[in-house]
């Protein structure tokens, strides 16, 4: 069991990286194959411009496309769209604010939590973001919106409004929304992503596009496509580990708080109980959108891989049994949790990575005490500290280094394992998501290759659509 990434000598999230003994796996067939004879594929339709994907990367892709002008396809496995956002109960949206307060991740982001009936949303007012006194920290600190002492822009959400939010704004941008479709191989031609391969209950057919967007996460159709990527993790860091995240109803979250603040000895002593009962895998809650709802991430498992299906298969078996022994140890010892049930757990695995793309450019550990303004920034993401400047996000994250036809966003754009830590966040797939669906479309509007794209125009229509771009930022047209 070992800490996250730490930054001015302090854990960034309370949380753990937990070890432990794996469960018994029969072995796999070695060498043995089958051969699929080819078959003709029928065609469901062309488009502009692909989102395969429908998390928050890919929701804002195809949106940000669609108002730009593209003619948009967006496919998704799912019933929903937002992903872990949403199907994951990510919900608690992590930092858009930087320490000053200023809200620095908008556009498609503040365009979907707007959208969010008010009680559907838990989080500091405006007015507070960036103080830094002790008691109003402390108070936010525990509804997971303070750190260093400062409030921060980090609000809890109702995954089921947010699920509904981004469906809406997809269909009111003209989207054609394709649900229960899963985008498997890319379409080629030669060097250049043309589309992709999906699979349904009807079976196997093919979308042409002019570019294709791969928000699928784990990177599967870059990959696929024979682009270069980099699996390498910070295993400091809870970046590399995978867990199912569900929920408790029927808690009092205000009393747990005011036992595991002002009753620390108790707490220490419930937590070491916990560890003792859950082999160690033991997890504290976190706030939600309801005083009444607990969320808990989920024991974070290292060693495991969010591109193997037996990795996957055995977090979830490991994690729906400790979602049941934390119920027990909850309802037996905690304040607040006497009552409390098994509520949900995600239907969506929580992963944070499995693959990153090697693009014409990407953000990396040396860039953080500079602060420097890329010229063709697409974005700006708060840092992870204080003591560092806001962090450019430059176009060429989006872009691979040698193919046509594609671009990345989302959790697996170009980056180093340090900056990976933050980049996957949510707010962050939300806002390279919207900049690769205006890059999108504008490569087909000018009928140019992604990476050949005007950047200044899609600049200007990034902030346009409300996007924080800075003027500093300043590539030509």
């Amino acid at each position: 069991m070992s800490g996250n990434l730490k930054q001015d000598g302090g854990l960034f999230y309370q949380s753990q990286i937990f070890h432990g003994a794996r469960l018994p796996r029969r072995p796999r067939l070695s060498g043995v194959v089958v051969h699929e004879p080819a078959r003709t594929i029928p065609v469901f339709r062309d488009c502009d411009v692909l989102v395969v994907g429908g998390g928050p990367s890919g929701t804002a892709a195809a949106i940000a496309a669609a108002r730009t002008g593209a003619e948009v396809v967006l496919l998704e496995r799912a019933n929903h769209l937002g992903g872990l956002s949403t199907g994951g109960l990510v919900i608690w949206i992590d930092r858009m604010s930087d320490w000053s307060g200023q809200q620095i991740i908008q556009g498609m982001a503040s365009d979907l939590l707007d959208r969010l009936p008010k009680d559907a949303v838990a989080g500091p007012p405006r007015g507070l973001w960036g103080k830094a006194d002790e008691t109003t920290a402390a108070y936010w600190r525990e509804r997971t919106a303070a750190f260093h002492g400062i409030v921060t822009w980090s609000p809890t959400i109702d995954p089921e409004n947010l699920k509904l939010a981004s469906q809406e704004m997809v269909l009111e941008s003209n989207v054609h929304l394709v649900l229960h479709a899963w985008g498997s191989v890319p379409l080629m031609e030669g060097n250049r992503v043309a589309g992709a391969i999906f699979e349904s209950k009807e079976g196997r057919m093919a979308i042409r596009a002019a570019v294709t967007i791969d928000c699928t996460g784990d990177g599967d159709i870059f990959h696929r496509a024979g682009a270069a990527a980099e699996d390498d993790v910070d295993t400091n860091d809870i970046h590399h580990c995978v867990n199912t995240a569900w929920m408790f109803g029927g808690v009092d979250m205000p009393r747990w708080i005011d036992f595991k603040t002002a009753r620390k000895d108790d707490f220490a002593a419930f937590m070491e109980r916990g560890r003792g009962a859950c082999d160690g895998l033991f997890e504290r809650p976190f706030v939600s959108w309801r005083d009444d709802v607990a969320l808990f991430m989920g024991p974070r498992l290292a060693g495991y891989s969010a591109v193997n299906v037996e990795d996957q298969t055995e977090v979830e078996i490991r994690s729906h049994r400790l979602m049941a022994r934390h119920l027990d140890v909850y309802r037996a010892h905690a304040p607040g949790f006497e009552n409390a049930f098994l509520m949900l757990s995600a239907p969506q695995l929580g992963v944070r990575h499995a693959r990153r793309l090697v693009g014409l450019d990407r953000v990396t550990r040396d860039d953080w005490p500079t602060g420097a303004v890329r010229p063709d920034e697409i974005g700006v993401s708060p840092s992870l500290s204080p003591k560092f400047p806001n962090i450019s996000v430059p176009y060429g994250c989006l872009v691979p280094t040698a193919m046509d036809g594609l671009l990345v966003a989302g959790r697996a754009i170009s980056c180093d394992a340090t900056s990976h830590s933050f980049l996957r966040e949510v707010p962050q797939c939300w806002m390279t998501g919207q900049a690769a669906g205006v890059a999108a479309a504008m490569a087909v509007a000018q009928n140019v290759a992604p990476r050949n794209v005007a950047i200044g125009r899609v600049q200007n229509e990034l902030r346009r659509q409300g996007a924080f771009v800075r003027a500093e930022a300043s590539a030509e047209a």
